[in-house]
């Protein structure tokens, strides 16, 4: 059973922004699907619950100490103290440092931490954060400053992770990586399993937008003072500098006032914006810290696939398509719904919709004609940048040409995939690339009906001699005797014929369709329809 990564935000001195960053960071990874605990720590400045107090859902009734008061009330499980974030719909929680009232400070200051582990508060501690783990993806604990014993549990005992942040200043550098040697000392005299910490350094508050000469010495100051942080994890290729710069959240004054959650405000955050280096941030704890190659190559790309791996689509595949073959897309997309796939039509020319390509679908199809669009090239780019994933990427790139493509006219980064060409059973073939398992039989029949319909309402007004109008008429008279006898492989083998009867003719036609052929598609159309309709039910 997976189980959650529970990461300390801790900071050798107060003032850097880490309850800031912390609160940001979990309402990033909850909005990209991940199930959230936020738990403040810092029981003699408490304040995470103030960035959170205008999407909770209720006030905190209990807490961190409330924890330590069940314990010596003779409790052997944790009691539920965590009150709901509201953040779209998704899991976040808070587990605050307790009741914001006036009996907070003398009920905390009642605790001794010293006797509550000589009575066995660590294996306490142990059944809470075995709970946590099952309950949610991560847990995110704010960690009181300086070296004590709560700053202990915080860095030593719990965490699997530590996020370490500092400003760029001399107080703040000393002591920061001698702080995570001394929590592996300690995890190395716990009694239970911990490895070494994975350390992800974060240099908080730098001004680097007037004071950009000084900014660029600390910046590199600051790299040279935590590249022993990164030993067991940042990618061989990559500097400790670089891998700093994108860890670095810049000063902007106006975050400095109040309690606020930025990444509601920036939503599409650009570099420069605090937002932008807190996206980064979290996609490092969502992917475990691993994959760092791709974010030496390729931060956004990186970002995305943290924030894809946990996203629900709206589509299972978007349908691209030019002007010129918009009615191609509309029947694909036709026959893909009517196999379960959740499928839609993208129209090249259409802003709204190319904004939202990235994100609205799982997948995206290019319906290619002749050569790919302008407008298809620009929404292709921005669909692959976000689709990189960490074990090479689960949205994928499907390509279908028509009768007038030559696959060797097609870009490089498209000729490499494989690609299809649109006839009848090409919406199977996507629906099994798409769930990975064939169309069972019921399936196969009801796409049958479908495209046998799809090549009925095809049939052009005109066709281009008499000749051509005769193998019509009677393909679809074949037609209509293999659904009497209910073949419908047969009705399969007509459905392609007429397809290719009814491709149309540079001078539109010199062969008018007769009323009695456009009667008999009308009334095979109805029979298949009612088949479909017999068939969904």
């Amino acid at each position: 059973m997976t189980t959650g990564t529970v990461i300390t935000f801790y900071s050798y001195k107060g003032g850097v922004g880490r309850s800031f960053t912390l609160a940001n960071v979990a309402v990033l990874l909850a909005r990209w699907g991940y199930r959230v605990l936020a738990v403040d720590w810092d029981l003699e400045a408490p304040g995470l619950h103030h960035y959170f107090r205008s999407v909770m859902s209720e006030e905190p009734e209990g807490g961190v100490i409330d924890l330590a008061h069940d314990f010596l009330a003779g409790a052997t499980e944790p009691r539920p103290h965590a009150v709901r974030i509201d953040v779209e719909g998704n899991t976040l929680a808070l587990l605050a440092a307790g009741r914001d009232d006036g009996s907070y400070l003398e009920r905390m200051q009642r605790i001794d931490w010293e006797d509550l582990y000589r009575r066995g508060f660590a294996d306490f501690l142990e059944s809470c954060r075995e709970q946590w783990i099952e309950d949610y993806d991560f847990v995110l604990i704010d960690s009181r400053t300086g070296i004590s014993d709560i700053a202990g549990i915080c860095t030593a005992q719990l965490p699997d992770r530590l996020a370490v942040l500092f400003t760029a200043n001399e107080q703040n550098l000393k002591d920061v990586v001698d702080v995570v040697h001394r929590a592996d000392d300690a995890r190395d005299r716990l009694p239970y399993d911990r490895p070494r910490h994975l350390v992800l350094p974060i240099l908080s508050r730098l001004d680097n937008r007037v004071e950009y000469e000084q900014a660029e010495k600390w910046q590199r100051r600051c790299a040279e003072v935590v590249a022993p942080l990164f030993g067991n994890w940042l990618v061989k290729g990559m500097s400790e500098d670089l891998a700093l710069r994108h860890f670095t959240v810049p000063y902007v004054s106006h975050w400095s006032f109040g309690e606020q959650l930025c990444v509601l405000q920036e939503a599409i955050p650009s570099a420069g914006q605090v937002s932008f280096a807190l996206e980064t941030v979290a996609a490092v704890l969502a992917q475990q810290f691993d994959r760092t190659d791709l974010l030496a190559d390729n931060r956004d790309a990186y970002v995305a696939s943290a924030r894809d791996r946990r996203q629900d689509f709206d589509l299972d595949l978007l349908v691209s398509s030019p002007r010129s073959t918009l009615d191609v897309a509309d029947r694909l997309v036709d026959e893909l719904r009517g196999l379960g796939v959740k499928a839609a039509r993208s129209s090249s020319g259409d802003l709204e919709i190319l904004d939202r390509t990235s994100g609205l679908a799982e997948h995206l199809c290019l319906v290619v004609d002749g050569t790919l669009s302008r407008w298809q090239v620009t929404e292709v780019e921005r669909f692959l940048r976000h689709t990189i994933g960490p074990d090479g990427g689960q949205r994928r790139l499907f390509c279908v040409l028509t009768d007038d493509t030559d696959p060797a006219n097609l870009p490089g980064f498209l000729r490499n995939l494989r690609y299809l060409r649109f006839e009848p059973g090409v919406a199977r073939e996507l629906h099994d690339l798409i769930t990975g398992t064939p169309v069972g039989e019921g399936d196969r029949d009801r796409e049958a009906l479908r495209n046998a319909a799809s090549a009925l309402r095809a049939v052009p007004d005109r066709l281009p001699s008499v000749g051509r109008l005769s193998l019509v008429e009677q393909t679809v008279h074949d037609m209509s005797t293999a659904l009497d006898n209910g073949d419908l492989a047969a009705l399969r083998h007509f459905s392609v014929d007429l397809g290719v009867l009814s491709k149309p003719h540079a001078d539109d036609g010199q062969a008018i369709a007769s009323q009695g052929l456009l009667a008999d598609i009308t009334t095979l159309l109805d029979r298949i329809d009612r088949r479909i309709d017999a068939s969904t039910d």
